[in-house]
């Protein structure tokens, strides 16, 4: 038995143990409540009644199929008719340890039985103790680092520092707005050359450019959709905010002239997961630190898809060399597995520049999402837990290519990714190719440019890597077969 597999089955069992201990311990006043409670909402609606509801109360923004979820358990989810699916969405790359995970479930019971919020006028418990969990993993995972969130910090500080939002969208705009900052202070100092000095210094509000790429997404609020370059996003919602360039993803012929005197920030994934599961190439990430330091500009990178194992490394960016560091990261999704939450990571030199008051939040860094994402950094940042990630990438790529050989330069364009960060670009919408394979019984989700992504819990097992698999092949081959009629 491999050693990820070892590690996987004891903190399964040891948290069994734990939550039948919490459960027992239970006052007997507090489980009739939540009985009493959970019977009168078990009865209350119906799958077609909840979907009905649904039409009629909620706002019309989502395009979703009339299944309604009820419970999930690891890899699997369950509709309201008993059906079972094979979940290769992970809640669009968020429950990273899947559903109903004991670790987690025992943490929210416990947590929730003593404190939820406070919010940030009191220091809690778990805030801190997240925060030095992140740094202290980030550097240990990547000992290499000597830039950016790296760099070494005077007087013996953290090298790193961390901010808690509730979502990637806060944590992105977060950054944009240290990101201004921080252009301002570069240009008080008139260190850019005489000319370019002088001007800047006149107005230092004129070195507030962002730059950000083609392909990217970064959130739906007003900042962080202003460097989403998609027009289906972004048109419905013009003006955007001003300084804001859009480059070409990969291009490092273009960078020199996007990023200049006048830019504070430049935002990136290094692995595009809305866009279409698209890698950055290496020198355009190392021409990006490069240029970012010769104009006072800060490297931010949105690893808010792509981050905490996904690609088989703690971040995606650890899979580059480390002169392509960034100064700043951002990171969401799976950080407290399904419990909202959000982060910033930035270096020493930013967090030096950013005084109390200058950002808040009501709810990022509560004690319940903070505890959470603890448990959940425990599991991915342990090196067994991420050689099962690249082990399970390896056998999806692998099945996939042998299966959907005879389909590519066809039907199936490309197959791109690392890890369990993967994408099939099609050479049409593959939309119909996510209905087939739900009503076989495994969850996909598309992303840009005709691609489907498959993001399934990082711990799902390699037998259900590879059924997942057999089911994307069987719905391509009928949906080749379809069009060729």
């Amino acid at each position: 038995m491999s050693a990820a597999l070892k590690y996987q089955g004891t903190r399964l069992l040891a948290a069994s143990s734990r939550l039948s201990i919490l459960q027992k311990a239970a006052k007997p006043s507090l489980l009739r409540g939540y009985h009493a409670t959970s019977a009168r909402l078990g009865v209350a609606h119906s799958g077609s009644q909840t979907v009905a509801n649904a039409e009629k109360y909620t706002l019309n923004t989502y395009a979703r199929p009339t299944l309604v979820l009820s419970h999930g358990k690891g890899s699997y989810l369950y509709d309201t008719d008993g059906k079972e699916y094979l979940d290769f969405t992970a809640g669009i790359a968020v429950v990273a340890l899947g559903h109903n995970h004991p670790d987690i479930t025992a943490a929210v019971v416990d947590q929730a039985s003593k404190l939820v919020h406070c919010s940030n006028l009191y220091h809690n418990e778990w805030a801190p103790q997240l925060a030095r969990n992140i740094v202290e993993s980030t550097i240990a995972a990547y000992p290499q680092g000597t830039q950016g969130i790296y760099a070494q910090a005077a007087d013996g500080r953290s090298p790193a520092r961390v901010f808690f939002s509730n979502s990637g969208t806060e944590a992105n705009e977060g950054a944009l707005k240290f990101a201004r900052k921080y252009g301002k202070h570069v240009a008080e100092l008139g260190t850019l050359g005489k000319g370019t000095s002088e001007a800047l210094r006149g107005d230092p509000n004129l070195k507030c450019g962002i730059v950000s790429f083609t392909g990217g997404f970064h959130g739906r609020s007003m900042g962080a959709l202003s460097v989403t370059a998609n027009p289906k996003y972004q048109k419905p919602f013009t003006p955007l905010i001003p300084g804001v360039q859009t480059a070409k993803y990969n291009s490092t012929s273009e960078i020199g002239a996007f990023v200049d005197e006048r830019t504070c920030g430049v935002i990136v994934e290094p692995i595009q997961g809305e866009g279409g599961i698209h890698p950055a190439q290496v020198d355009f990430l190392r021409a990006l630190r490069r240029r970012c330091d010769q104009v006072g500009a800060l490297l931010i990178y949105d690893e808010i898809q792509c981050g905490l194992g996904r690609s088989g490394k703690l971040w995606a960016h650890q899979l580059y060399p480390e002169d392509c560091s960034p100064d700043i990261l951002t990171m969401a999704k799976p950080l407290a597995n399904g419990i909202p939450i959000g982060a910033i990571l930035v270096s020493d030199k930013v967090a030096e520049l950013i005084k109390v008051g200058e950002h808040g939040t009501t709810f990022g860094g509560n004690p319940l999402a903070c505890r959470v994402g603890c448990t959940v950094l425990d599991h991915i940042a342990k090196p067994e837990f991420l050689e099962h990630v690249q082990n399970a990438g390896q056998v999806l790529e692998q099945e996939l290519q042998q299966a959907l050989a005879p389909f590519v330069g066809s039907t199936v364009v490309e197959l791109r990714g690392t890890g369990l960060l993967r994408g099939i670009q099609f050479a049409s919408d593959p939309t119909e190719i996510v209905d087939l394979a739900r009503d076989r019984g495994l969850m996909l989700v598309g992303a840009g440019g005709n691609t489907v992504r498959l993001v399934p819990p990082l711990n799902t097992s390699i037998a259900d890597i590879k059924r997942g698999a057999a089911i994307i092949a069987d719905c391509v081959k009928q949906f080749a077969a379809e069009r060729k009629a």
